[in-house]
């Protein structure tokens, strides 16, 4: 039994809750800055990171810790081809841009008001616009087409900078054009951290 640990409103979970739609588990949300699941969560997960997922098979439990090895993880056990090399670097641009937010959406949260002139947020400013106008660039070159996993992790980061108003998307029109294509996926939809 396969049981995905997360919240409804990361974007890295997400990711894996629309991959596995088609596929038998249990989704467990944890509210991770709540100290019981923080506890909860550090018996079973010692980096108190999420996505984490959990296989019992035959009383025997593997617990995966981070989303891109979750992915390659179930990769294998379902026998999902193999990302490629293109596809892998997608996946760093697309991570890059999301670790960036994150970062810059906790110290948000931890009332740690953005400082331009300091070099933390210049460094994942600019590194969040660069990665936003090269993930244009491969999204008009058709890189984006298939609803594939990087599609996938591609769509939950705009819907979450969307959603969070972590940046302003304007004049990336492909970008935009993505979103709005896949947004009314009946796993997109389930999946939505609006509801």
């Amino acid at each position: 039994m396969l049981k995905l640990y997360g919240s409804t409103t990361s974007p890295y979970v997400r990711r894996l809750r629309i991959w596995l739609a088609n596929t038998q588990h249990e989704f467990v949300n944890v509210q991770i800055f709540e100290p019981a699941d923080r506890s909860d969560m550090i018996l079973k997960n010692p980096t108190m990171k999420i996505p984490m997922l959990e296989d019992v098979h035959e009383n025997q439990i593997k617990r995966i810790y981070d989303s891109r090895i979750i992915y390659r993880y179930l990769a294998e056990k379902f026998a999902y081809p193999a990302l490629d090399w293109q596809q892998e670097n997608q996946l760093t641009l697309i991570d890059s841009a999301n670790d960036s937010l994150v970062q810059m959406f906790i110290l948000a949260k931890s009332g740690i008001a953005a400082d331009e002139q300091k070099l933390f947020f210049k460094l994942q400013k600019d590194r969040v616009n660069a990665v936003l106008v090269e993930l244009n660039e491969l999204v008009a070159d058709g890189h984006f087409s298939s609803w594939h996993y990087p599609a996938v992790c591609l769509y939950c980061l705009i819907d979450w900078i969307e959603f969070r108003s972590l940046h302003n998307l304007k004049g990336l029109h492909e970008l935009l054009a993505f979103h709005e294509n896949n947004q009314q996926r009946i796993e997109v939809t389930a999946s939505d951290p609006r509801t």
